[in-house]
């Protein structure tokens, strides 16, 4: 029915999928992934080819491999009752185990490529999982909706922010001045800076994300009260649009305080301070000359900026779940954003129950 088509796009376009009744990974998550996976799948013929074989070796072993993949899924479309050629309608667990074993069998078959084998199948597992989660949770529409409304919601907040920040630029500034930041920061290695800074998102989004069942129930009472309670993976649902929208407001404030630090650096501390406390990672990414004088971005100057920016998330993280202020505001003007899906909701599952 028409209509009902257009409440649920309505939703999706609002990020809440699960507000979609009989909503399935089956017929709903795979099925419109299906043509990424088929792309994905036909390109991993090139797990056939070897760099030590000459062109013309590596040109048969990828029409080898491209052969096997089409026979192999055009096998499954026959098991499954379908022609050969077609694109399956409906993805169950023989398609997705078919997408994530063939394409590793290739480099087994060609050359016993053991690393290569288990390299392709753990990226198609995680292809599985990362398309799951953005389509049945509809993480791009979240974030489009909710970066649509971004700076309303700062605005919102400002109170906070001007709280907040001001105290967090004096911490951050004796931090950024310090000889042993720049050492630590400079010299630890990449994978180890990695982990540091997911380290600080974990533990920012644990602090974002501890309130946000109560806020979620709060929330439905607000503006869900035209309809009948949600099921537990639609309050899930609501949670994530609540997260993303202040994970995103997060993500500015780190990004303007990082961006601040990068040009303080560039201004306060040239070469010669750096020299003198023995920084590394010294490799210039832009120079430019200001009033006559040489201005540096150097990799560690990146790499300390980075790293206020993310102790700044986490303090700002840490202020916005203690302000109750600011979570009024944020829960407030969601309320009044969320309240027209919720009365959608309503009207779509009465006009469900009159159509049945």
């Amino acid at each position: 029915m028409a209509e009902l088509e257009d409440y649920e796009r309505r939703f999706r376009r609002a990020g809440l999928p699960l507000f979609i009744e009989d909503y399935s990974a089956r017929e709903d998550v795979w099925t419109r992934a299906a043509p990424l996976f088929a792309l994905v799948f036909i390109g991993e013929m090139l797990g056939a080819i070897d760099l030590d074989w000459s062109f013309l070796a590596n040109l048969a072993a990828a029409l080898g491999g491209l052969a096997i993949l089409l026979g192999a899924f055009g096998l499954l479309n026959l098991v499954r009752g379908r022609p050969f050629w077609s694109l399956p309608q409906d993805v169950g667990p023989a398609e997705l185990a078919a997408f994530v074993l063939v394409p590793a069998a290739l480099p087994l078959i060609f050359g016993g490529q053991w690393g290569s084998a288990v390299a392709t199948a753990v990226v198609n597992l995680a292809l599985l999982g990362l398309a799951f989660g953005v389509i049945r949770y509809g993480l791009v529409a979240i974030v489009r909706w909710t970066g649509g409304r971004l700076f309303e919601q700062l605005a919102a907040s400002l109170s906070v922010i001007s709280r907040a920040v001001p105290l967090l630029l004096v911490f951050a500034l004796v931090l950024f001045i310090n000889t042993e930041m720049w050492q630590v920061f400079s010299r630890m290695p990449d994978a180890f800076l990695i982990l540091v800074g997911v380290l600080f998102v974990l533990a920012g989004s644990v602090f974002v994300a501890v309130q946000l069942p109560r806020e979620v129930r709060e929330l439905e009472e607000g503006a869900g009260a035209a309809g009948p309670p949600l099921e537990t993976r639609q309050r899930f649902n609501v949670g994530l649009v609540m997260f993303v929208g202040q994970a995103l407001q997060i993500l500015v404030v780190c990004l303007g305080i990082g961006l601040f630090f990068v040009v303080f650096g560039a201004l306060a501390v040239g070469a010669d301070i750096r020299e003198a406390w023995e920084v590394e990672r010294e490799d210039v990414i832009l120079r430019m000359t200001l009033f006559g004088e040489q201005l540096q971005v150097t990799e560690a100057l990146l790499r300390v900026s980075g790293g206020i920016a993310a102790f700044a998330g986490l303090y700002y993280a840490i202020a916005v779940l203690t302000d109750t202020t600011y979570r009024e505001e944020f829960r407030d003007e969601l309320t009044g954003e969320m309240a027209d899906s919720f009365a959608a909701r309503a009207e779509y599952l009465e006009l469900r129950r009159q159509v049945a």
